[in-house]
């Protein structure tokens, strides 16, 4: 308290007097040494702070702790971290609005059901246009995740919401992977995925198309919750100026951020690279 109100100008002196404390006292306590404890949270407040910031200041006291335990091998608990982040004003994002889930509903030409847990890449792609605003006009993303990592391994960006930019994010999905055949792509009922150009791709490819209920999010749940994810983290953080600016952001969150560095509760909170990387490196090792 009194070094508070001596940082606010007030003498010294005063202070102590008002607050019953002597001066050589006060001055003692000032020359006492650092606790070791004390010591240890203010280091790890420090860490905290520079994990927090590497996040592009999107992390909460989870990702926090894991890339702490995880990625610096510092002990530590979740619960501290918590105490520690509260006490420094130190926030993630939060995180998008949770929605109640229907259980057992079955829609017509879905061959997923609302199931988009996968053992093996490559068995189930979801896909989706997110668009966005800047002062030039709106952009539009088109993007391919794999399900088995939420990795996003196709994307294209344009101007225009058209079949060209569904075609274009799906090429470079099927260029970058080579999927084998019978693993599924989904989508909603958008004219650009229900076109005969993106239906013939697929099928080319040896996958096949499934679409969820026209309408409901729920069918494309985490396609959408990656779309909440970037809206949260990128999109809404600021005023894009330019299309050009708003598709180089986009691009370094996909590919730099996302893909290589965001750590996911759904993967043990590895990134999408880390894990496809250590589920091809473990069976060798065992």
């Amino acid at each position: 308290m009194i070094d508070t109100l001596v940082a606010a100008g007030f003498p010294v002196l005063t202070c102590c007097r008002i607050l019953g404390v002597s001066k050589p006292g006060y001055y003692r306590y000032l020359r006492r040494p650092t606790a070791p404890s004390q010591m240890r949270r203010e280091w790890l407040t420090g860490l905290i702070r520079e994990v927090h910031t590497a996040s592009r200041g999107t992390y909460g006291y989870r990702r926090v702790h894991a890339e702490l335990t995880m990625g610096m091998s510092v002990s530590v608990s979740s619960r501290l971290v918590f105490k520690l982040m509260h006490n420094a004003g130190i926030y993630g994002l939060p995180g998008p609005v949770r929605t109640k889930r229907l259980r057992g509903v079955v829609t017509a030409d879905d061959l997923v059901n609302r199931k988009f847990h996968r053992i093996q890449p490559n068995e189930l792609w979801v896909t989706d246009i997110t668009e966005h605003p800047t002062a030039e006009g709106k952009i539009y993303c088109c993007a391919v995740m794999d399900t088995y990592s939420r990795k996003v391994v196709g994307w294209s960006i344009d101007s225009q919401q058209n079949t060209t930019l569904v075609l274009n994010a799906l090429d470079m999905a099927l260029k970058a992977r080579t999927p084998g055949p019978g693993g599924i792509v989904h989508a909603d009922h958008g004219t650009q995925f229900t076109s005969w150009a993106f239906g013939e791709k697929i099928r080319q490819a040896g996958l096949m198309p499934s679409f969820g209920t026209i309408g409901d999010g729920l069918d494309n749940a985490m396609m959408e919750s990656f779309w909440s994810s970037m809206q949260i983290e990128l999109l809404n953080r600021q005023r894009w100026r330019t299309r050009i600016e708003l598709a180089n952001a986009i691009f370094d969150y996909i590919e730099i951020f996302h893909n290589r560095k965001r750590r996911h509760s759904g993967l043990g909170y590895l990134c999408p690279a880390d894990f496809e990387l250590r589920s091809t490196v473990t069976p060798l090792m065992a």
